[in-house]
């Protein structure tokens, strides 16, 4: 039997009187492989901090067996010191200033894995990382002998590496088999199941309340009989007879309410919600009609004395979706900053509205609640702002939330609702799943297929590129390739 390296026993996890986090019984075994799966603010990280001892809980306790390596999403090296040879391998600078997001992530890697613990405890890796982190993070868990947790929203990287899911939902852990692609099988059964039970709960409850009222009106109607024959009886047959109706109507009556009872009684299946579909629209004045509204030809690109782009020459296509790939610090981008500050360099329609999204720039001056944020600037009914805030987890209060009160997440989710709602014609995003859950991961792919002009995006996520892209740019040795 695999030896337990974590046990988790009657946990309750709350912040200032909110329940975060409510777990019986669960356990990290020697050799497992856990993916760790849910929505932003479901509590994931909060799970792995528990197991890592670095939370304690408001009730319970936690039993530790092993010592962990903890990877911690957020917060940066503390320092340079990491095996030489795996800095070399992930192309870490020599110098530890500077450091860009994927280069300080690398560094985390490297000294994550310049040690052996018997578990690993790893919250959302792959941010900023490009190819060749996401490569060298596949490999060095592929073949890692212990245990490991891990929180990813790269749906590949949980394919390849675990067979077990934890879903963190409501305050409550669920445990699947499988990978991820299993855990959506099942997830898709259930809802499957879902749908079946509540058309067979809607189906017994009809028949139950149609037969609940036809009784009714059994006993009203010997109600009327009684009293339409009362004036025409003798009064010795009127009293036999008003008796036998009277049981009768009494006995209808109570036939009805057991009905009624049972429909009480029956297990209330609520409907599978159904997503609305998404369409963003474009406004006749803003239309471009240029082939290629965006050009460069022979552009260079340099940060101070540093060459990123050699005299490069492409076109953006009208309409299209592009990503634009390549390794870490290649300048990508850098390009997006130069597109969007439009260059004298470089072709760019006039026509052109152009709406970016930087990572974690988003600055809120005014306060509004996060409706009439997205209110105010956007040209849509309500009915259909609140579908897209919904599809970005902003669900009952949270409309009525101060921009100003938002969390860094929120912010990012909120700052790419106004986006695809405004009146811009070209979209770049600049690694957009960054900090995204695999659901709104799963949002955004919608938006952008919704999405009626051109988008140029940057991501190293090989799955969002399979699901959403129409082309893909390399920036390889300081030029642009298809």
């Amino acid at each position: 039997m695999e030896q337990i390296c974590y046990g988790l026993k009657n946990i309750e996890v709350t912040y200032l009187d909110k329940e975060i986090l409510t777990i019986e019984r669960l356990a990290v075994h020697q050799f497992d492989r856990i993916g760790i799966v849910g929505k932003n603010g479901a509590g994931k990280s909060t799970l792995l901090k528990l197991l890592a001892g670095v939370l304690s809980p408001t009730k319970g306790f936690v039993e530790r067996y092993v010592e962990c390596g903890y990877f911690e999403q957020v917060e940066g090296p503390r320092s340079y010191e990491a095996e030489p040879s795996i800095l070399g391998k992930l192309n870490v600078p020599k110098v530890s200033l500077g450091l860009s997001g994927g280069e300080q992530t690398k560094l985390k890697l490297a000294q994550l894995f310049s040690y052996y613990y018997e578990a690993l405890l790893i919250d959302e890796p792959t941010t900023h990382l490009d190819k060749v982190g996401i490569s060298f993070l596949h490999d060095e868990l592929k073949y890692y002998y212990g245990a490991l947790v891990l929180i990813s929203h790269d749906r590949a990287l949980l394919d390849e590496l675990v067979s077990i899911i934890w879903e963190v939902e409501d305050g409550k852990v669920k445990v699947y088999s499988g990978n991820y692609s299993n855990y959506l099988e099942q997830k898709n059964l259930e809802r499957e199941q879902q749908i079946l039970a509540r058309e067979q709960f809607l189906k017994e409850k009809s028949r139950l309340e149609k037969s609940a009222q036809e009784k009714m009106k059994m006993a009203d109607k010997i109600a009327k009989t009684t009293h339409m024959n009362k004036e025409h009886k003798a009064k010795a047959n009127r009293m036999f007879e008003t008796k036998s109706k009277a049981t009768a109507q009494k006995a209808i009556q109570r036939t009805a309410k057991a009905i009624e009872s049972r429909i009480e009684k029956l297990e209330v299946i609520n409907a599978v919600k159904q997503d609305r579909p998404i369409i963003f629209r474009q406004s006749k004045q803003i239309e471009l009609h240029n082939k290629y509204p965006i050009m460069a030809n022979g552009l260079t690109v340099k940060v101070g004395d540093r060459v990123l782009l050699d005299k490069v020459s492409f076109q953006l296509p009208l309409g299209y979706k592009i990503a634009i790939t390549g390794p870490n610090g290649c300048g990508k981008s850098t390009l997006l900053h130069y597109i969007a500050n439009q260059k004298s360099d470089l072709i760019i329609s006039p026509k052109t509205r152009i709406g970016f999204f930087r990572r974690m720039s988003y600055q809120f001056t005014k306060d509004e609640t996060v409706f009439q944020f997205i209110k105010n600037r956007s040209e849509y009914d309500e009915g259909f702002l609140r579908t897209v805030l919904h599809s970005m987890q902003f669900v009952g209060t949270d409309l009525q939330k101060s921009v100003l009160d938002l969390s860094g997440g929120e912010a990012i989710r909120l700052q790419l609702c106004e986006l695809f709602l405004g009146e811009y014609n070209i979209l770049l995003l600049d690694e957009p799943t960054n900090f995204l859950d695999i659901h709104t991961i799963e949002a955004l792919e919608l938006f952008i297929r919704g999405y009626k002009g051109t988008i140029v995006f940057v991501t190293h996520d090989r799955d969002f590129i399979k699901n959403v892209a129409d082309r893909e740019y390399k920036i390889e040795s300081n030029k642009i390739v298809l």
